[in-house]
């Protein structure tokens, strides 16, 4: 128990207006305060853009739909799903080559 204890961290994160307090895998706290640091930076850039025109709410959907947004750009350039079919189509190909010359 005391071995898992010293993998956690209990951490304060500062999100825009307010703290939030979370216990993290001490390996992972620096992604934490980074997660923490874009939410802020955008939710700032929607409310100063948006503030008085929208709600609080929306101003956080559209935090929330921006973050997303760059999320599944990012996981498409890291998408290995076509080259692992192409890769299998040529492996294929390959031992029927192979297999055709025996």
């Amino acid at each position: 128990m005391a071995e898992q204890n010293k993998d956690r961290l209990h951490i304060r994160l500062h999100v825009y207006d307010e703290e939030i307090e979370v216990v993290v895998k001490r390996d992972e706290e620096e992604f934490y305060r980074l997660a923490a640091k874009l939410i802020t930076e955008r939710y700032n850039a929607y409310s100063q853009a948006y503030k008085g025109r929208k709600s609080d709410h929306t101003i956080a959907l559209m935090t929330l739909i921006d973050i997303a947004l760059m999320y599944q750009k990012e996981r498409t350039h890291n998408d290995t799903l076509p080259y692992d079919n192409v890769l299998a189509k040529l492996t294929a190909e390959i031992e029927e080559t192979l297999g055709n010359g025996k």
